[in-house]
């Protein structure tokens, strides 16, 4: 079984409406989904907040690559538009982390690099996949620790960065968070 961690944010349009198609796009694939939260823009390029989730997925049929075109196939529909690095977007799906069975999957291809190279610099990401998966590790240039402490020891304003918000993405997601 493939299982995969997806960071989603949206900061152009109905943002909740754009998280939301994840989930749907996903269907039976879905295992647990964070709150929503927001954010500020990473990357300094002027632009409005982002709303930011995190969803656990499986598929048996799926690989590593497989869940990147998948996002990709989503993004389109929301017609993201990928003209400014870290500029604003519709939709932004973003494969952070994926295994097989107990084997995790690791790629140094320079269309999908997993684990995420950056999931441990952004509390946007680290703060989410805590939702779902408390017990989370983590893999930074072959050390491996829990999310929780690559989570600490981000700058305490980039953690408050990360504000909750009372949305949900689904009716499943309120018992899956």
């Amino acid at each position: 079984m493939s299982r995969a961690v997806l960071s989603i944010g949206s900061n152009l349009g109905d943002r909740l409406a754009h998280l939301r198609s994840v989930v749907e796009g996903l269907g039976d694939r879905v295992v647990a989904v964070s709150s929503v939260y927001s954010t500020a823009p990473w990357g300094g390029v002027e632009q409005d907040d982002y709303f930011n989730a995190v969803v656990l997925a499986d598929d048996p049929e799926f690989g590593a690559h497989d869940w990147l075109r998948f996002g990709q196939q989503l993004e389109q529909a929301a017609g993201r538009v990928r003209e400014v690095r870290w500029g604003a977007r519709t939709l932004d799906v973003d494969v952070v982390w994926c295994a097989d069975g107990d084997v995790v999957c690791r790629s140094d291809d320079p269309e999908l690099t997993l684990p995420h190279p950056q999931a441990h610099n952004r509390a946007f990401v680290l703060i989410p996949w805590l939702d779902v998966q408390p017990d989370a590790e983590l893999d930074v240039d072959g050390t491996a620790r829990p999310v929780r402490d690559w989570l600490t020891e981000l700058d305490a304003a980039e953690r408050a960065g990360v504000r909750p918000t009372e949305f949900v993405l689904s009716a499943a997601a309120e018992g899956s968070a």
